[in-house]
């Protein structure tokens, strides 16, 4: 059936050997809509971000770009403004109707941690074309801060589907009008749902953080274990505007409670590819059930990593600055997000990744 695979439709990849791994799966590792993947034992540093290319793999790309390897067994420290390669423990052999779309999980994203998941014969990152058989790899960047890793750390994840699923501006206005997508603002409908910032100042008026340039390392296991201020600025206005820097990596929150519906999934996507001077996502997967009421609310808020290009940029409360791409589900997953199942951010407003102390 055509959609994006539920959880228990991941377990059958797994049982039919389209999805497999170096070591067993392990308890979490299946998402509702998604599957996480893992780090594998050994990180190269690379000159460069590569794609492979047509007819290449990408062992051949890292002998043709590697400087040095790590070894990850016991943990290693992957320096900031560096890039790495990891091989993941998954690999795949997909039909030739199952294609794949990977992404970084969400605290890997709001740790401004840039990874993407590149294939043999890849000609874009984290986009497998239906049929592949080979590998999996992570191509990491930290932007702004170091972190440590170690074999088995789940910082991306991947979503499999069948045909396309992609609702029109149509079928999206008629969801919204039976299920309420967005609550807090109007609901923005052009090639996806639209979402604005939220520049209101909230408690003490704070409105978001910006990453600190000079820190110590994020030791990626240590969970709610760090003080928000010793990484991040706390960032205030009373004006509901914000200059952002260039080069700076921000962590904002949007200004609507995003719903997804148990039947559907979405992806946050660029709201207009000519307003070039910020980007809004690392972390795009929203699962079914994210907001949902059945689920503990009526809502969640999209966290927002935000970071400046080449000019300082003016962002202003209600600014639209993305969009969801909502995709029926092939099934309704076994278990919802924030179902039973330690989602971090279900319910969140303004919030940092899970590594550190709540305020």
């Amino acid at each position: 059936m055509t959609g994006v695979l539920a959880s228990q439709q991941i377990e059958t990849l797994i049982q039919t050997g389209a999805l497999s791994a170096e070591s067993p799966f392990v308890d979490g590792q299946i998402q509702p809509a998604s599957l996480d993947l893992r780090l594998g034992t050994t990180a190269y540093r690379v000159r460069a971000s590569f794609l492979t290319g047509e007819s290449r793999s990408v062992a051949e790309r890292i002998d043709e770009f590697e400087m040095h390897r790590i070894d990850l067994s016991n943990g290693a420290v992957l320096e900031k403004g560096c890039v790495y390669v990891v091989p993941l423990k998954e690999r795949l052999s997909l039909g030739p109707d199952v294609q794949a779309i990977a992404n970084a999980k969400s605290s890997t994203g709001r740790l401004d941690l840039l990874t993407r998941v590149i294939t043999d014969g890849g000609v874009e990152f984290d986009r497998i074309p239906a049929g592949y058989n080979g590998p999996l790899y992570a191509e990491i960047c930290p932007r702004s801060f170091s972190v440590l890793v170690r074999p088995g750390m789940r910082l991306n994840q991947i979503r499999f589907r069948r045909g396309q699923a992609v609702l029109t501006d149509a079928e999206l206005a008629a969801l919204h009008d039976s299920d309420t997508l967005v609550a807090g603002g109007p609901a923005v409908i052009s090639e996806g749902l639209g979402f604005s910032v939220d520049l209101k100042p909230g408690k003490a008026g704070l409105v978001g953080y910006r990453a600190k340039p000079h820190t110590g390392v994020i030791d990626l296991d240590r969970i709610g274990e760090y003080e928000p201020a010793d990484f991040w600025d706390a960032l205030y206005t009373e004006s509901r505007q914000l200059v952002l820097d260039p080069g700076a990596f921000y962590i904002l929150v949007s200004r609507e409670a995003v719903h997804i519906p148990p039947l559907y999934a979405a992806e946050m996507a660029p709201y207009l590819a000519m307003v070039g001077e910020f980007r809004v996502h690392y972390a795009g997967f929203f699962d079914p059930g994210f907001g949902h009421a059945a689920a503990g609310g009526t809502g969640a808020r999209g966290v927002l990593e935000v970071r400046c290009h080449e000019a300082p940029f003016v962002l202003e409360h209600g600014q639209t600055v993305g969009r969801l791409v909502y995709e029926r589900m092939s099934e309704e997953p076994a278990t919802l997000y924030g179902a039973g199942i330690a989602s971090n951010y279900q319910g969140q407003g303004l919030k940092l990744s899970k590594h550190f102390r709540s305020a």
